[in-house]
C-alpha cells in the first residue's frame, strides 16, 4: 500500500507504521492497472499524383484491336522509325491534365489527354483516367474524344470529368474541326461514360438537354416519368430515350415528344417511359438524344442513372 501526500515527516512515520505495521495482516492486492481499449493505427493515405508522373507510366493502347499497354518515357511511347510503315506507332501525353477525386474514395484520379497516330494524319486523343495505387498512377480507362480534336480543357469536379473541346462537324475537313462540344464523363465499373454531352450551332447557340426529375439514383418500378428541357427543340420535335445497364447493354429504346413553341426554340419533354422486362435491383443509366437527321450523329445529350425495384 502506497503512503503519500502527507504534511509532516512524523505523520508520515507515524501512519505508516500504523499502515504498515500494526493493522497489517491482511494483504491488500493492488489496484490493477485499467485495460487501454486498443487504438487501430492511423490510416495513412497514398501519396497525391502528379501530372509528371504520367509521363513514365503505362498507357493502354486505345485505337488499337489489341488494346496493348506500352510504358512511356517523357511523356512519349515509338513503335518503329518509318510512318509509312504498318508497324508504326507512336503516343504522347499532352499538356492537358487534371487532378482531382472520380471514385469517391476521397483519394484523386488523375485525367489526361493522350494522342495515338499510326503514321499519315490520323491523330487521335483519347480521355484516359488514371487511378491511385499507393502513390502511383495505374490505368484505368480511356474514351476515344475524335481524330485531331482541338482540346480547350478539362477539368474534374464533384466526381465527374469535365472536357471542352471542338471536334468534326458532318462536313468538316479532316485538318479542320469546327464543331464545338462539352461533355462530362463518370466512371460506371471502371469505365468512363459520357452523361451530357453539348454541341454548339453554327451561329454559336447551344444545344443542350437537361433532365429535371426524377434525380440520380430515384429507385423507380414498372414505369418512370422523365421530366425536361431542351435549349433547342429538335428536328420534328423527336428525342429518343435508350436504357442501358452498367455493363452497357442496351435494355430499351424509344421516341420522346418535346414541347416548343417554334421550330428551334427551347422547349420541354415529358415522357412515360416503361421499364417492363428489366430484373429489380438492376441499376440502369437513362439517356436522352437529341439525334441528328442528317447522319444519326448526338447532338445533344444527358443522362440519370436509376434503381429499378
Amino acid at each position: 500500500m502506497s503512503c503519500r501526500n502527507f504534511v509532516t515527516p512524523f505523520l508520515i512515520l507515524t501512519l505508516s507504521t500504523l499502515a504498515c505495521g500494526l493493522i497489517s495482516p491482511v494483504s491488500i492486492s493492488p489496484t490493477p492497472d485499467p485495460v487501454q481499449p486498443t487504438v487501430p493505427a492511423p490510416m495513412i493515405p497514398a501519396p497525391a499524383l502528379t501530372a509528371d508522373q504520367l509521363k513514365n507510366a503505362q498507357y493502354q493502347l486505345g485505337a488499337r484491336d489489341d488494346r496493348a499497354s506500352v510504358q512511356l518515357t517523357d511523356g512519349q511511347w515509338q513503335q518503329g522509325t518509318d510512318a509509312t510503315t504498318l508497324d508504326f506507332a507512336h503516343v504522347i501525353l499532352s499538356e492537358f491534365v487534371s487532378l482531382g477525386d472520380i471514385t469517391g474514395d476521397g483519394v484523386d484520379e488523375a485525367a489526361a489527354i493522350f494522342f495515338e497516330n499510326y503514321g499519315g494524319t490520323g491523330n487521335f486523343g483519347f480521355l484516359t483516367v488514371y487511378t491511385n495505387i499507393n502513390g502511383l498512377p495505374v490505368f484505368l480507362s480511356s474514351a476515344i474524344i475524335d481524330d485531331r480534336p482541338v482540346i480547350n480543357s478539362i477539368f474534374i469536379k464533384n466526381g465527374e470529368v469535365y472536357l471542352d473541346a471542338i471536334t468534326h462537324g458532318l462536313e468538316d475537313p479532316g485538318c479542320c474541326p469546327t464543331l464545338q462540344t462539352t461533355r462530362r464523363y463518370v466512371l460506371v465499373n471502371d469505365q468512363l461514360q459520357v452523361i451530357n454531352y453539348t454541341t454548339a450551332t453554327p451561329d454559336g447557340e447551344i444545344r443542350s438537354i437537361e433532365i429535371m426529375s426524377p434525380a440520380d439514383g430515384t429507385q423507380v418500378t414498372e414505369f418512370v416519368q422523365v421530366n425536361g428541357t431542351v435549349s433547342i427543340a429538335p428536328f420534328e420535335n423527336n428525342l429518343s430515350y435508350f436504357i442501358y445497364d452498367e455493363a452497357g447493354n442496351q435494355l430499351g429504346i424509344g421516341p420522346v415528344t418535346v414541347t416548343a413553341p417554334d421550330f428551334g426554340a427551347p422547349g420541354t419533354f415529358s415522357e412515360l417511359i416503361p421499364l417492363a422486362g428489366i430484373p429489380a435491383d438492376t441499376t440502369i443509366i437513362l439517356e436522352i438524344h437529341d439525334l441528328s437527321a442528317a447522319d444519326g450523329s448526338i447532338l445533344a445529350l444527358d443522362a440519370v442513372k436509376l434503381i429499378v425495384k
